[in-house]
């Protein structure tokens, strides 16, 4: 189940990347944040936080901002 997550990451990175947008990690201090984002885009159908959490991400990656990985 692990790997799941994991692939998603890197499929999610995948299709950044070949838009022209930077690899962009999830940083070890946003995780609850990520898992909210998650959860409610998977049970609530709500996308709309997921959405605003990774845009801030991206955001970050494209000044450059170092992050640490999950």
């Amino acid at each position: 189940m692990e790997g799941n997550g994991r692939m998603a990451r890197f499929l999610m990175n995948v299709m950044l990347a070949s838009g022209g947008f930077p690899w962009t990690a999830i940083p070890v201090q946003e995780h609850d944040s990520y898992m909210a984002a998650l959860e409610s885009a998977s049970l609530g159908v709500d996308i709309e936080f997921f959405i605003i959490f990774f845009s801030r991400l991206v955001s970050e990656s494209l000044k450059g901002k170092p992050v640490a990985r999950i």
